[in-house]
């Protein structure tokens, strides 16, 4: 993570600087070394960190669908087997696709296929200031800067995002306007109105209060800002939403998923305004899989082996809704 006074935080510094995100960024920006590093499993991620320490480069794409850091030319063949022997020191890589010095990062989801279903739904990002909460690796968070964002603040509290993220912006030989804090929502302060676009992909569903949830994402936006929202929905009328009784693709902290209607509902009651579903998409065998480098189970093992409309539990099988929306 870097420190709080390099140039890269100038701008944003500025426009935070009357609110209470302050001395909230300023506490955990200046956080040396990262949390990650008291992790039992950091000795083995810190071969990856020290093994591409050599390989930074200005030799980037970040508006494509596999982010591409470096020429695969800049690397020969046989450096670019170790390259990769020592990426996968990080495993599991869940979001992506990345190629990196011509070694394919062959994610568990196809995330760019995500990017892809809202990018054309959304307010432009250039020169927005970006919320994404629940951001994993970053791998949209550097999708938001192609795509022109001026600042990105990522939020994800596991370790191992947080090196993954380090470790590609470290290849990165640039100023990146991106920071990764590795926090949950929860621990953002209340009320901080700083950003212009504020995503949340893939985590409501995982919120014993999603209306809170909710409440916590409208007060991190100015008015007028804008709320991407991606979610798991199920087929139903207004007011319906399914509760697991125990696992739902076994995963077990899955708590509410709502119907689309639903899920407006719930927009429309926690004060946003100009809410709109713009894609419901059935998540395929294809989009998200087991690879060699995310080798646990994946959604293949999560559906009915003899019904793919259904997971193991019975239950509907996984889709996804985007739904956009204004703070009023």
């Amino acid at each position: 993570m870097a420190g709080w006074n390099d140039t890269a935080d100038a701008e944003f510094v500025n426009d935070v600087r009357e609110t209470c995100l302050y001395p909230w960024l300023q506490e955990h920006l200046s956080v040396m070394p990262p949390p990650y590093t008291r992790h039992g499993d950091f000795p083995r991620w810190n071969g990856a960190l020290t093994g591409t320490a050599s390989l930074a480069t200005q030799d980037v794409d970040l508006d494509t669908g596999r982010i591409r850091i470096g020429h695969p030319d800049a690397v020969d063949i046989k450096d670019r087997d170790v390259l990769k022997d020592t990426l996968k020191l990080l495993h599991p890589w869940r979001k992506g696709p990345f190629e990196v010095f011509g070694v394919h990062i062959d994610t568990e989801w196809h995330s760019d296929r995500k990017w892809q279903r809202l990018a054309e739904h959304i307010t432009p990002l250039a020169g927005r200031r970006v919320l994404d909460v629940g951001c994993g690796n970053g791998y949209y968070m550097l999708r938001m800067l192609g795509a022109g964002a001026r600042w990105v603040m990522g939020m994800d509290p596991t370790p191992l995002f947080s090196v993954q993220y380090d470790c590609l912006a470290g290849l990165i030989d640039s100023p990146l306007n991106s920071r990764l804090i590795p926090l949950g929502i929860d621990d953002l302060p209340d009320g901080s109105e700083c950003f212009d676009t504020s995503f949340s992909m893939g985590v409501i569903y995982h919120r014993r209060s999603p209306l809170d949830h909710l409440i916590k994402l409208r007060g991190s936006l100015r008015p007028g800002g804008e709320l991407v929202l991606e979610t798991l929905v199920i087929d139903g009328p207004p007011g319906m939403s399914l509760m697991p009784e125990g696992r739902y693709a076994k995963m077990r902290n899955v708590w509410f998923i709502p119907s689309v209607p639903t899920l407006e509902l719930w927009l429309k009651r926690c004060g946003f305004t100009n809410v709109r579903t713009v894609d419901v998409s059935t998540t395929t065998i294809d989009e998200q899989r087991a690879t060699e480098w995310m080798q646990f189970e994946s959604l293949p093992s999560f559906l009915d082996p003899h019904d793919r409309s259904k997971t193991l539990e019975g239950y509907p099988a996984p889709v996804r809704a985007v739904v956009v929306a204004e703070r009023d």
